[in-house]
């Protein structure tokens, strides 16, 4: 396994696997990997001569209330996991390298943001957007992988994908789960026993819904108060959204076709989670 740090090294990479003909699988974090970040490895690992890992935490997709120097970071932990995760490269910029100056070009995203946890951290995925198109011009992979966890991420760089006609399959790699069904997630040490148990009430709303649409429901009020009624009865945590919106575009559908994302947030006291599943009706 290699480790760079600049550009400049990155390319010298990049293009001695691309004179080899070597498939690239490509897979950009923040670091601080964990069992999502593994699965998508894993993934990658599957389906790809090369693997390459970027670990940068981006300034640029935090809000002004989220603290971009307290971000958890662990270079040594990072590079161990990487390594037993069959990682050839990794990509570990200084913020320095990534944006020498103030930026004078970010991309603004129009689209697919104004809905689930976008509608409250506006820029965010400006952020990510701008962050991925450099990336993707850096390393130049065949098939880029993002866990479905974060839903509207995974749309949003869909959209990116195809409006700058980047040559890279985009992967979607399932929500990886407790035995419970609770989605995987670093906040969940964050709940107290009570609610640790209550969680599992997110995922088990989710396909509640899903089995209310398969038996003919096209109504999306009647599935949203399902999902509603099952999270507030089984929880003691505050309910931030229950959406139903198409899938990836993320626009707003009254009667269910097509392909559908359900999701949901909820506010517990320490913790707030995130879930979702989609359906093709």
């Amino acid at each position: 396994m290699n480790i760079v740090s600049t550009i400049q090294e990155l390319r010298k990479e990049i293009r001695s696997f691309k004179q080899g003909n070597l498939t690239i699988g490509f897979v950009p974090t923040m670091g601080y990997l964990h069992e999502g970040h593994l699965k998508l490895l894993e993934e990658a690992r599957k389906e790809n001569d090369i693997v390459v890992l970027s670990i940068f935490v981006n300034p640029l997709q935090f809000g002004p209330n989220e603290d971009f120097d307290s971000y958890p970071r662990n270079a040594e932990r990072d590079q161990k996991l990487a390594e037993q995760a069959g990682v050839d490269l990794i990509f570990t910029p200084p913020v320095t390298e990534m944006y020498p100056d103030e930026p004078a070009y970010t991309v603004i995203v129009k689209k697919r943001i104004d809905v689930l946890c976008g509608r409250s951290r506006k820029g965010h995925f400006d952020g990510v957007a701008t962050v991925l198109t450099k990336l993707f011009n850096m390393v130049q992979p065949d098939k880029a992988y993002f866990g479905m966890k974060d839903a509207q991420q995974v749309a949003v760089i869909d959209g990116l994908i195809s409006e700058f006609n980047f040559p890279i399959h985009l992967v979607a790699v399932p929500t990886i789960r407790e035995e419970d069904g609770l989605a995987k997630s670093s906040r969940n040490v964050n709940l107290n026993d009570r609610e640790r148990i209550e969680a599992t009430a997110l995922y088990k709303s989710l396909c509640e819904a899903k089995e209310l649409i398969l038996k003919g429901e096209r109504s999306k009020q009647k599935v949203i108060e399902l999902v509603t009624s099952i999270i507030s009865t089984n929880t003691s945590g505050k309910i931030d959204y229950v959406e139903i919106l198409n899938y990836p575009k993320l626009e707003e559908i009254e009667v269910l076709h097509g392909n559908i994302i359900i999701a949901v947030a909820v506010k517990f006291t320490n913790a707030r989670l995130i879930d979702n599943i989609t359906i093709e009706v």
